[in-house]
């Protein structure tokens, strides 16, 4: 459910990203009936099994796109990610970061775009029951292994908010019912943080934290002194690698946004780290974080 309110919380297509998008749904057959144009984030939740040509794109024949494609400029949700295929999982890797994906058959060679935001969800065992206190897991420790080593650790270092979701209880069920934000409520909060990322990077070629390179935003765009000083302890602790500071940095620059502040503070930061790594570091996550 969460997953499926994602695209209601992006901004509308620009022009370009609709006219790329569009091309690729024509291309692969999935263009709406009466809608000559994608205006809107695409959403695509392929099952769990599906194949590497149905994810990744290929076929017979001349090369056809796939989930990561037709998600482009859109959300790309996999539920049940530890059910699928670990070898289908790792080839998300290389689009993930060049926003493309290469698709090489004998017919031909076809170069698709396919910069997405991937979800994943998974259970934290086979009965989905481990670590609850209130319900026993049976699944022995080499099965919870194998289960979770499908999400491997290079694709793992690729997604920058990790978080475990715990079950409600009737009373919370209860409190929540009329408190929550409403889906245009969110999504102008988002819409005012990606005007001030566009802002920031007019001339660039990019237009959002996600797009700019580690190195480009350190030199260009710098923290606040001393903000990214737990990070780097992270980072020598080994708890962090190159890629994941790049990530946290990128996104400190979005609770910033969200937040309004000029540049990301140690706060900033902190929330980025403590959405990545799960480990609590003084900061609260109502407001930005919670949009975020």
């Amino acid at each position: 459910m969460l997953a499926e309110r994602l695209p209601g919380l992006l901004p509308p297509l620009s022009r370009a990203e609709a006219l790329e998008v569009t091309a690729v749904h024509s291309v692969a057959g999935t263009l709406p009936p009466g809608h000559p144009l994608v205006e809107r984030p695409p959403y695509c939740a392929p099952h769990h099994s599906a194949t590497m040509a149905a994810l990744i794109g290929g076929g017979s024949g001349l090369p056809h796109p796939g989930a990561v494609s037709v998600a482009h400029h859109g959300v790309l949700f996999l539920d049940e990610a530890a059910e699928c295929s670990g070898r289908v999982l790792d080839a998300m890797r290389q689009p993930l970061e060049s926003g493309h994906v290469v698709v090489a058959r004998a017919s031909g060679m076809m170069r698709l775009p396919a910069r997405f935001l991937l979800v994943l969800a998974a259970n934290p065992c086979p009965c989905g029951r481990h670590g609850l206190s209130a319900a026993g897991c049976e699944c022995r420790p080499s099965s919870i292994r194998r289960y979770r080593a499908r999400l491997s650790g290079p694709l793992l270092d690729r997604v920058d908010l990790r978080v475990t979701v715990q079950p409600l209880t009737r009373s919370e069920l209860s409190a929540l019912e009329g408190s929550a934000e409403s889906t245009a409520t969110v999504a102008a909060r988002v819409r005012e943080a990606r005007e001030r990322a566009a802002a920031r990077y007019e001339g660039t070629g990019w237009t959002t934290n996600s797009e700019v390179p580690g190195h480009a935003l350190r030199k260009r765009w710098p923290v606040v002194t001393g903000a990214l000083r737990a990070a780097e302890e992270d980072m020598e602790r080994g708890m962090l690698t190159a890629r994941g500071l790049d990530r946290v940095l990128r996104v400190a620059w979005t609770v910033a946004d969200l937040a309004g502040h000029g540049r990301p503070t140690a706060a900033d930061v902190g929330c980025a780290l403590e959405l990545r790594t799960g480990v609590a570091r003084g900061s609260t996550l109502s407001g930005v974080g919670r949009a975020r």
